[in-house]
């Protein structure tokens, strides 16, 4: 199976993020809230959750797994997808321009 496009979400897209350097659960959740500028904070529940949907759609790997930590990777696959929803979420910015004129109605 592999992941079929389409809105991201906040949860896999900050996981993505965070494995464009390889990473462990715990190290991986802490990834998160930096790269999330502590938006968001992951508990184990969710992490493991969408770990496992994500490696099912071939967007990670278990690159390592010495008994007592899993250590993951994006894959290129995952990375053209994380680069798509990038894209994706660049283009609603940029058509959101609107909202910057402030209101101007009479």
């Amino acid at each position: 199976m592999s992941y079929n496009g389409g809105p991201m979400t906040e949860a896999m897209y900050y996981v993505l993020l965070a494995l464009m350097r390889p990473n462990h659960g715990y190290q991986l959740m802490q990834s998160i809230t930096e790269v999330s500028n502590g938006r968001l904070k992951m508990g184990p529940g969710t992490l493991y959750g969408v770990l496992s949907r994500m490696q099912k759609d071939d967007l990670i790997v278990l690159s390592k797994d010495d008994g007592r930590r899993k250590t993951y990777e994006i894959t290129s696959e995952g990375e053209r997808a994380l680069r798509i929803e990038y894209e994706r979420l660049k283009s609603l910015i940029i058509d959101s321009a609107l909202l910057e004129e402030g209101e101007k109605h009479d």
